[in-house]
């Protein structure tokens, strides 16, 4: 397997178990998880709503739909509410005479309202008396104007359906919808409830016709959607926007499309007319809030009542009654606004289905999750191990905007509602889990590149290493080096006028300071062998000047020697004089030694050769002394005395040695460096 696939197999295979455990825990049906998607899920749809959102209804849809609001002024004019039925009559009246053609009652009216006439007339002793207040009653029965009114013109009465057992069975419930099967109710997977409360049977039989206006919010009371079939018994009933809908458009029946799943039947549609309407598997449609509250044309009753209402507002209009004061408690959460009256509610709904702009939320949509889910997790699983941390924060920033900008442009091009979490997740926690791999991985690197060279490199040196510690092992590789060997004379004759604590002592206060000056000037410590420092420059940081570096490193030790002479001198202790040789050339360089001890150092004959020129410089008396392997390319920097050339051991070439020479005007004389047994240097 290639170096680079292996390096990355641990954060690909990272990846994948984060998009397994995404894939997972989006579809768990463990509570906590489940209502953590569904929060999730619910953020997004509100979000995508209101970025989307238009206001009221646009002209080319060719319908009005106006709100007559029972609000708080109306209140405060009528009196509170119930009304009079007379009351209520009167504004219908009110709206036939000003031209709507269709009016939708978001209220139920299922109390029986006491006529006075007839309250009266039991408390009348004198028959005669009675009998004439009687006969008046008619014209003080409220049901009866109301129901009068109703008959004038298409009206839809809504009513509630419920699980409060208490109420159960209160009014009468209209007749199912045309057209919907009798048995839908029972068969299919609708909201079912088993009570209802229903209006006065005089009133609902006066009624065109009747629709529920039951809603189910969310897990988290937000109502998103609503039912367009509810189910009681055994029947199956519209809710109040799809019956006034039908009514609307004069249309004789309903129509249900179903999916067999399991023992039921999903609702997958609802057709009105040549309209099919989406739904999801309970016959729920997403509702399509068109804005916040005050979207549509709306009335204040009172205004009605009075008849201060502009002209041809009603005029051809479907009009919604229904109630924002809060103290008649129909105002609801919605993605739009956290007090939304309900009316409006069915509003949004109503526009919706008449323009046939209802979001779409078919079956396969948890199958598209699924999918995008699957392909943008493997592409970030795949994709991201290979990048480093801005290219992995810029591909996961770009495909999070792409899941978005497809979800969005399903949104609007189509009406899909589809889902966004799970690929959202998986693309975050992967990338998420990338760079905190990568944070974890280089870090670990970096410090065992510290522990592996700390002690052989400078800290500045081994701070740029950990910039790419990729780019840096411990792996044995051949390298064009630069070799220093330095070491004290008359060593041995030194340890005799010591003991050992003061020749411990001696010794730091020579390699620490040695130390410093390679470590100034790049070099790499391979050991310490007595009084013995071995050196190298060009790894495991590459040194293109390591030549360079070296020679001027060996002659700061030998100022660095002078001082340290001078220090011991005033303290009585004995002198300390060095020999340093440099030799350049190529060596294996590496993590040596065995299972119980291992290091950083070079072999070959390159370091051979710098030992041997190291021990040359007792012979001649110099202080430095490199070959010219060392001195090649030096000459514009340095000035070299040639010293001589000598056949080392091991080697049957002879090697030139030569003495480097900060500045000419710096010249030592030539007597303290040869012996005579060498002729006279010449200046290189």
């Amino acid at each position: 397997m290639p170096h680079t696939l292996r390096s990355r197999l641990a954060p690909l295979t990272i990846g994948v178990l984060l998009l397994a455990l995404v894939v997972t825990a989006t579809r768990s049906d463990w509570p906590p998880l489940r209502a953590t998607v569904e929060a999730a899920e619910q953020l997004i749809y509100d979000q995508r709503l209101i970025w989307s959102q238009r206001t009221g209804l646009d002209a080319h849809d060719e319908v009005e739909i106006v709100i007559v609001d029972i609000d708080e002024r109306s209140l405060g004019r009528v009196g509170r509410w119930p009304w009079p039925r007379s009351t209520v009559a009167e504004l219908l009246e009110a709206l036939w005479a000003a031209g709507a053609v269709v009016v939708a009652f978001d209220i139920v009216f299922a109390e029986p309202e006491h006529n006075p006439a007839e309250q009266v007339a039991r408390g009348v002793d004198d028959p005669a008396l009675r009998e004439r207040v009687g006969e008046l009653a008619p014209r003080f029965d409220g049901d009866r104007r109301l129901a009068e009114q109703l008959e004038r013109g298409d009206s839809v009465l809504g009513f509630f359906l419920h699980h409060d057992e208490t109420t159960s069975h209160t009014g009468r419930l209209p007749d199912p919808a045309p057209g919907l099967d009798p048995a839908t109710g029972d068969s299919t997977v609708i909201h079912r409830f088993d009570a209802y409360t229903g209006n006065r049977p005089a009133l609902q039989q006066a009624a065109t016709s009747g629709g529920a206006f039951s809603i189910v919010p969310d897990s988290d009371g937000v109502v998103r959607r609503a039912p367009l079939l509810l189910g009681h018994g055994e029947k199956a009933y519209p809710s109040l926007a799809l019956e006034t809908a039908r009514v609307y458009q004069l249309l004789d029946s309903l129509r249900v499309e179903t999916t067999r799943i399991g023992d039921y039947n999903a609702v997958a549609a609802v057709g009105l007319g040549a309209a099919r309407l989406p739904t999801d598997a309970r016959g729920q449609a997403l509702i399509p809030y068109r804005g916040p509250q005050g979207s549509f044309p709306s009335i204040s009753a009172a205004d009605l009542l009075t008849g201060d209402v502009d002209d041809g507002i009603l005029e051809g209009a479907i009009v919604l009654v229904g109630t924002s004061a809060m103290g008649l408690y129909d105002m609801r959460a919605t993605p739009m606004q956290a007090a939304f009256p309900g009316v409006e509610i069915h509003a949004n709904l109503l526009a919706g289905i008449l323009t046939d702009d209802l979001p779409r939320e078919p079956a396969w949509v948890e199958g598209a999750d699924l999918l995008a889910t699957l392909v943008a997790g493997l592409l970030a699983a795949g994709l991201l191990p290979f990048l480093g941390p801005l290219a992995t924060l810029a591909v996961t920033a770009a495909l999070l905007a792409a899941i978005l900008g497809a979800n969005l442009w399903a949104w609007a091009q189509w009406d899909l509602a589809l889902g966004a979490t799970a690929p959202l997740a998986a693309v975050l926690l992967i990338g998420a889990g990338n760079l905190s791999w990568g944070f974890l991985f280089e870090y670990r690197r970096r410090q065992q590149l510290r522990q592996r060279f700390g002690e052989y490199v400078p800290p500045e040196l081994v701070a740029r290493m950990a910039e790419a510690p990729g780019s840096y092992t411990q792996t044995g590789e051949t390298r064009e080096i630069t070799v220093l060997f330095a070491d004290i004379r008359g060593f041995t004759t030194l340890s005799e006028q010591l003991d050992a604590a003061a020749l411990r002592e001696l010794l730091n206060r020579f390699f620490t300071p040695m130390t410093r000056v390679i470590f100034e000037h790049g070099g790499t410590i391979d050991k310490y062998v007595g009084d013995l420092i071995m050196a190298f420059w060009g790894a495991p940081l590459d040194d293109p000047e390591h030549r360079r570096n070296a020679v001027a490193a060996a002659l700061a030790m030998q100022r660095e020697a002078t001082r340290l002479r001078e220090e011991l001198a005033r303290e009585g202790l004995p002198a300390i004089e060095i020999g340093v040789g440099l030799n350049s050339g190529p060596a294996a360089v590496g993590d040596m030694g065995s299972a119980y001890r291992r290091a950083y150092t070079a072999l070959g004959d390159t370091v051979n050769l710098a030992s041997r020129v190291e021990g040359q410089t007792k012979t001649y008396g110099v202080g430095v002394l490199v070959t010219e392997h060392t001195r090649a390319g030096l000459e514009a920097v340095y000035r070299f005395r040639e010293v001589d050339r000598v056949q080392v051991k091991g080697r049957e070439e002879p090697v030139t040695l030569y003495e480097p020479i900060e500045a000419p005007n710096h010249l030592r004389k030539t007597e303290t460096f040869y012996s005579s047994n060498f002729s006279p240097a010449r200046l290189a």
